[in-house]
């Protein structure tokens, strides 16, 4: 007899959850659910910046490979400017970056120095790769 009196006590304690229990899950649960929600946001922002600056360097990596590509004589010292800027990220009239160049150095060899910049939410951002070259590809 002992026995079914334990039992009867037990099952009448633990009948099941609480309304205060539901609502203390439910409350961890959210607060669970908007980390990941804030963490899945940042992994956006972060992301389309990350791929605005490999857009940017590979603008500025094409015009070192092009410049570095020309007989040594073409490569006048001085400042240049794209003339399709703004250029989208082909290199096309149209985009966000603006390309520009400086040669410097002597008759037989030349500093190239590449800047691309873009504006994002309000901030200016530049990529900027320099290179030497002898001209025709050296």
């Amino acid at each position: 007899m002992k026995t079914d009196s334990i039992n009867t006590t037990l099952s009448k304690r633990n009948r099941g959850f609480t309304l205060i229990e539901a609502l203390i899950a439910m409350a961890i649960f959210s607060i669970g659910i908007l980390a990941v929600g804030s963490m899945q946001l940042w992994n956006t922002k972060n992301n389309t910046t990350g791929n605005l600056t490999t857009q940017a360097t590979m603008l500025a990596r094409q015009k070192v490979e092009e410049l570095k590509n020309e007989d040594i004589g073409v490569l006048t010292s001085g400042t240049y400017s794209d003339p399709n800027n703004p250029v989208d990220e082909n290199g096309n009239s149209g985009g966000i970056y603006t390309r520009t160049w400086n040669i410097a150095g002597s008759p037989t060899l030349r500093q190239i120095t590449v800047r691309v910049n873009w504006n994002r939410r309000g901030q200016n951002r530049t990529v900027e790769l320099e290179s030497l070259t002898r001209g025709n590809g050296t």
